[in-house]
């Protein structure tokens, strides 16, 4: 999978055909599935979309600035799902569930500043507060949905009108109103439910009907194949699970759902797989932190490097990735990887069984914005990606014996007979005595990424000394393999 963009792709509204116009050339790479960012409306032209404001406006209503999102206009986005499907790409829907953000007019309620430590813990007496908590909807009138939004929709804001403070703001109403139970949200800071600006309270059933049927509505808007749900940690656990089954229900299982829960506790995170069912994955956040260590650390053991992640424990439910949109440069959980690491980690993710990976569009592309950076890997990200495609099947075999250089072998299967074998250093040059098979014996073997010269020739026992450069990577495969003539072309 490739995540589709980057925080700060520019605001020119042409995204949608940014991508429409690359997906062949993707597919030719080896890139399967897309998530593609969140395609509703957001609080401004400029928003990405985690500022959203109407799910039921993907860029065709003249709110919030203008028509189209920072993406596009819904024609565009139709224009380019439409395409990816003809090319065999399955396109990831991006749902921000959790909240709503620049609502149209401040509605007065009770409420109670909590400690943003311990939300759990009142710091104040009841009162009343003037939020911007009132949704109306006005371009869009009552089209797809006759939903409107009041303040007993949400379960905390985070501002107060009256006096201009800014708090967590515990919305009150009968005894039943408040946080999410425990355990239906994560416990960090002691009821994780409230994030940012108007908080949606599933618990409303107006709430639980709208956003269901929403979901079933963009399933026929748009032909998709999952969903990345956003910020899963702060909204009821019990709702997605039912979201999902009505989605299940309407067309169908099948889909991929994927959900962001950015933590470095991997007992929590099998806790939440746990509770949400084994059709659900998520992001393996300990192994962004795990590249981001080793990356920064001389000498580090790569043999650990999968020691106490998502991948290593529960691969089949594993996304694996290198960088994000949150932990690229400037951004909140930046998780910074020295650019030497990056082809390590990306081979790491893309030439081995365990895993679904993805991979980043400002790996991809390049980062914009105020502080650029140019494509990662020196470039040969396509190649990498290319590699799985092609050679990166059957059985697997790993050489995790020396702490500075590792290497592991994929045999192939018998409809993709080549196999490969990768080596890597983060230290001086290195090499490895790896069995590829007896099937291979006499053929000669180069690395597709073409950055260690010279030849392999594999023995009469299978057999073949694979070398690489000191701090880099070699991905040898038969010269004469299928596909070989496609590298360095992309």
């Amino acid at each position: 999978m490739l995540q589709g963009f980057e925080w700060y792709v520019p605001d020119d509204h042409k995204h949608w055909t940014r991508l429409h116009d690359n997906l062949e050339q993707l597919k030719a790479t080896g890139i399967d599935n897309i998530w593609i960012p969140p395609g509703c409306k957001a609080s401004s032209p400029s928003g990405n979309g985690y500022d959203i404001y109407d799910l039921y406006d993907l860029g065709e209503f003249d709110a919030k600035g203008s028509v189209g999102t920072k993406w596009g206009t819904k024609e565009e986005l139709v224009k380019m799902v439409k395409k990816a499907n003809e090319v065999g790409i399955g396109i990831y829907w991006d749902a921000v569930l959790n909240h709503k953000a620049a609502a149209d007019h401040k509605e007065k309620c009770r409420a109670q500043e909590v400690d943003p430590n311990d939300r759990t813990r009142a710091i104040s007496d009841p009162y009343e507060i003037n939020g911007w908590l009132g949704f109306d909807f006005k371009a869009r009138g009552d089209k797809y949905s006759e939903q409107k939004y009041h303040w007993y929709h949400f379960s905390g804001t985070d501002y107060n009108a009256d006096n201009n403070k800014t708090a967590i703001y515990k919305i009150l109403g009968d005894d039943t109103k408040g946080w999410a139970d425990s355990g239906d949200v994560d416990g960090e800071k002691g009821n994780y439910d409230y994030l940012m600006f108007a908080d949606l309270d599933f618990d409303h059933p107006e709430v639980e009907k709208d956003v269901i049927e929403w979901g079933k509505w963009l399933s026929t808007e748009l032909t998709l194949k999952g969903i990345r749900f956003d910020a899963v940690k702060h909204f009821s656990e019990e709702f997605l699970r039912d979201f999902i089954t009505e989605l299940d229900k309407t067309h169908g299982e099948g889909w991929f759902f994927v959900g962001e829960f950015w933590k470095d506790s991997l007992s929590d995170m099998h806790k939440y797989l746990e509770r949400m069912g084994k059709k659900f994955s998520l992001f393996d956040a300990p192994l962004v932190y795990n590249f981001s260590q080793l990356s920064k650390t001389e000498g580090g053991d790569l043999t650990k490097v999968f020691d106490d992640t998502l991948v290593k424990t529960v691969p089949v439910n594993a996304v694996t990735l290198v960088m994000n949109h949150d932990t690229q440069p400037y951004q909140a959980l930046e998780a910074q990887i020295e650019p030497f690491f990056k082809p390590l980690a990306y081979a790491l993710i893309l030439l081995r069984y365990e895993g679904y990976p993805c991979l980043f569009y400002g790996d991809l592309y390049g980062i914009k914005g105020e502080h650029p950076f140019p494509p990662s890997c020196g470039g040969a990200l396509p190649s990498l990606a290319l590699a799985r495609k092609l050679y990166s099947y059957g059985l697997q075999k790993d050489y995790f014996d020396y702490p500075t250089c590792i290497g592991w072998v994929r045999y192939g299967t018998w409809d993709r007979r080549w196999g490969c074998a990768v080596v890597m250093s983060n230290a001086g040059p290195g090499q490895k005595w790896m069995h590829v098979g007896e099937m291979h014996a006499g053929e000669k073997w180069t690395d597709v990424l073409g950055w260690s010269q010279g030849e392999v020739e594999i023995g009469q026992d299978g057999f073949g000394n694979f070398t690489c450069y000191g701090v880099s990577l070699s991905v040898w495969v038969n010269k004469d393999a299928e596909g070989r003539d496609r590298f360095g072309k992309l």
